[in-house]
C-alpha cells in the first residue's frame, strides 16, 4: 500500500501543473511544468515503472519509504513557493514583457527580426563547428571519416579523457560540449528557418555532426541534440490542429524511445554500429527492453537508509562545491575535489583502479537525494528546490527575451536538460547550456556593425535586433530626442532604403542614439 506521502506528492504535482498553466504568460509556466514533469518521471515514475510492491517495498522498511515520499513533498512545496518570489526579484526589469514562446506559437516564426537572429546563430555555430571539424581531422588523420560518419565503421573521437582528468583534459571536455551545443542549434535552425539557403546548410551540418551523438552510448546527449529540434518543429513551425501535433509527437517519441532501447540493449556487449550491422534495428525487438537508471526514488531510499544507519553523513555542501569547481582543469589544480566518490563507495562501487578514482562507477543520487547528501534530510530537499527555482528563473528570462540573439535555441536546450537534471544537478549536464549562455552574453556586448544596420553615435552603440522585438513589446518603446549629428545624416541615408529611427526608451533603462533600420523591419 502506498503511504500518504505519495498521494501528497501526487496532489502537489497536479496542483502545481494547474497553477503553472496560469503562469505561462510571465515566462515561468513552461519551465515549472518541465521541473514538475522531471520530478514525476524520476520519482513517481520509478514507483510504477520498477514495480513498487515487488521492489521498493521489499528492499526498504516502511518508515524509509514514507520519509522519502515526504522529502519529495517538501521539495515540491519549497519549489512552488519560492519560484514566483525569485522571478519577481531577479527578473524585475523584464516583468512587463510577456512570454515570447507563446507569441511564436500564436503568430509563427516568420517574423523578419526573429529569422535574422536564427541566421546569425547559424553562422556563428557554423564557424565553431568548422574549427572543431578541422581540429578533429588533424588529430584523427585517416580515421577522420568515422568522426563524421561512424556508421561506416567504428566511432572515432578526438575528444578523449579519463574519469579523472589529467593535465588539460578540460579542453577536450569543452570541445565535446561545444560540439553538442552547435549540433542542437543546427537542428533548431532546420526546424524553424525560412531561409532556404541557411536551412539547407543547416541540414548538411546536421548530417555531419549528429551521427557522432546518435551512434553513441549516452542517452542524455541524444536527447539534447534531437529533442529541441523536434519540439521546435512541432510547436512553432507545424501548422494544424492539436491532434496533428500530438500525432507528430507520438511518432517522434516512438522512434526516439525505440532507438534508446536499442542502445541500452547493446551498449554493454557491443558497439552501437556493430550491433546495428549484426542485428539491425526494429521497433519490435526493443519492446521488452527495460530502461535502466529511472530509479531516483529508490536511490533516495538508499540515501535515507545509509544516513539512518550511520554509515553515511551529509558532507555539508562539499559535493556541490566539487560540482561548482569542476570546470577548473586539474592541471591548474591537481587537488581539485572529485564528485560523488564517497557515495559510490558506500553503494558498493569501490575497488576500482586509481585511474577511475578507486571506483568502478559513480552513482547518481537524483536531484533531491543530491541535496540530502549535501545538507541533510531537512535542509537538503529545500536547497535542491531553491536551485531548481533559480533554474526556472533563468529560463523565464530567456523566454521573455526570446526574440534576441540565441535565446530560443538556448531556451529549448534548457527545457530538455531540465529532465537530465533529475539525475543530478551538475555542470557536467549543463555545460552546453553554460557555454551557449556565455556566447550570448559576449555577443550582447558586441552587436554587429551591419546586420540590418546599427550605429554608434555619441559613444552609444545599439543593436537593431535587440530592439526589433515582438509587436506587443514594441508598443512599450517610446521615442527620445535624436542627436544633432543624426539629424544631419538622415536624408542621405534614405537614398539607400534606410529609415532612421530616433533613440528609444524602454522599461528598465534608456537606449540613446539613433538606429538605422531597413525599410519595413519595424513597420
Amino acid at each position: 500500500m502506498l503511504p500518504a506521502g505519495f498521494w501528497a506528492a501526487i496532489a502537489l504535482l497536479l496542483g502545481g501543473a494547474l497553477w503553472a498553466k496560469s503562469r505561462l504568460r510571465d515566462g515561468t509556466g513552461l519551465p515549472i511544468l518541465a521541473v514538475l514533469g522531471t520530478v514525476a518521471a524520476w520519482y513517481v515514475g520509478d514507483a510504477f515503472y520498477n514495480n513498487y510492491a515487488n521492489n521498493h517495498a521489499k528492499l526498504f522498511e516502511a518508515d524509509i519509504l514514507a520519509s522519502a515520499w515526504w522529502q519529495v513533498v517538501w521539495f515540491l512545496a519549497v519549489f512552488l513557493v519560492t519560484t514566483p518570489y525569485l522571478h519577481r526579484w531577479l527578473n524585475r526589469r523584464h516583468l512587463r514583457l510577456t512570454s515570447g514562446v507563446l507569441g511564436l506559437i500564436r503568430h509563427g516564426t516568420d517574423q523578419r527580426a526573429f529569422q535574422a537572429q536564427l541566421d546569425r546563430a547559424f553562422w556563428g555555430c557554423g564557424m565553431v563547428w568548422a574549427i572543431l571539424a578541422i581540429i578533429a581531422i588533424i588529430l584523427l588523420k585517416g580515421d577522420a571519416i568515422y568522426f563524421f560518419f561512424p556508421f561506416l565503421g567504428v566511432k572515432a573521437s578526438p575528444w578523449t579523457h579519463g574519469r579523472i582528468g589529467a593535465g588539460f583534459d578540460a579542453l577536450s571536455v569543452i570541445a565535446i560540449y561545444m560540439q553538442l551545443l552547435v549540433a542542437g542549434i543546427f537542428g533548431v535552425v532546420v526546424a524553424l528557418s525560412t531561409n532556404r539557403r541557411v536551412r539547407s546548410l543547416a541540414v548538411l551540418c546536421c548530417v555531419l555532426c549528429w551521427p557522432y551523438f546518435i551512434f553513441d552510448r549516452t542517452r542524455n546527449t541524444m536527447l539534447a541534440v534531437v529533442i529541441p529540434a523536434v519540439l521546435g518543429w512541432v510547436f512553432l513551425r507545424l501548422r494544424g490542429s492539436i491532434l496533428k501535433k500530438v500525432i507528430a509527437l507520438a511518432g517522434c517519441f516512438i522512434l526516439v524511445n525505440g532507438w534508446m532501447a536499442f542502445v541500452i540493449a547493446n551498449r554493454t556487449t557491443s558497439t552501437i554500429v556493430g550491433a546495428l550491422r549484426e542485428e539491425g534495428f526494429s521497433l519490435r525487438s526493443t519492446e521488452k527492453v527495460h530502461h535502466e537508471g529511472l530509479n531516483m526514488y529508490e536511490e533516495l531510499c538508499w540515501i535515507n537508509t545509509f544516513i539512518e544507519q550511520g554509515v553515511y553523513r551529509p558532507n555539508w555542501g562539499s559535493r556541490y562545491w566539487a560540482e561548482l569547481v569542476n570546470p577548473i582543469p586539474r592541471g591548474l589544480w591537481p587537488g581539485k575535489p572529485m564528485i560523488g566518490i564517497d557515495y559510490a563507495i558506500i553503494r558498493g562501487q569501490g575497488g576500482g583502479d586509481q585511474s577511475g578514482a578507486g571506483v568502478y562507477a559513480t552513482i547518481s543520487t537524483g536531484l533531491i537525494g543530491q541535496g540530502i547528501v549535501n545538507f541533510g534530510r531537512i535542509f537538503g530537499p529545500a536547497f535542491s528546490a531553491l536551485l531548481m527555482s533559480l533554474w526556472v528563473v533563468w529560463l523565464a528570462r530567456l523566454d521573455l527575451r526570446i526574440q534576441e540573439l540565441g535565446r530560443l535555441p538556448l531556451y529549448g536546450l534548457g527545457l530538455i536538460l531540465t529532465f537530465n537534471l533529475g539525475r543530478d544537478i551538475t555542470l557536467i549536464t549543463l555545460y552546453p547550456f553554460v557555454f551557449g549562455g556565455l556566447a550570448v552574453w559576449w555577443l550582447d556586448r558586441r552587436p554587429p556593425a551591419s546586420e540590418y544596420g546599427s550605429a554608434a553615435i555619441g559613444g552609444s552603440r545599439t543593436s537593431l535586433l535587440a530592439l526589433a522585438a515582438t509587436r506587443s513589446n514594441r508598443s512599450r518603446l517610446r521615442r527620445v530626442p535624436a542627436t544633432p549629428s543624426a539629424r544631419r545624416i538622415r536624408k542621405p541615408l534614405r537614398r539607400f532604403g534606410l529609415k532612421v529611427r530616433r533613440g528609444l526608451r524602454r522599461p528598465g533603462g534608456r537606449i540613446s542614439g539613433t538606429v538605422f533600420v531597413p525599410s519595413g523591419i519595424l513597420d
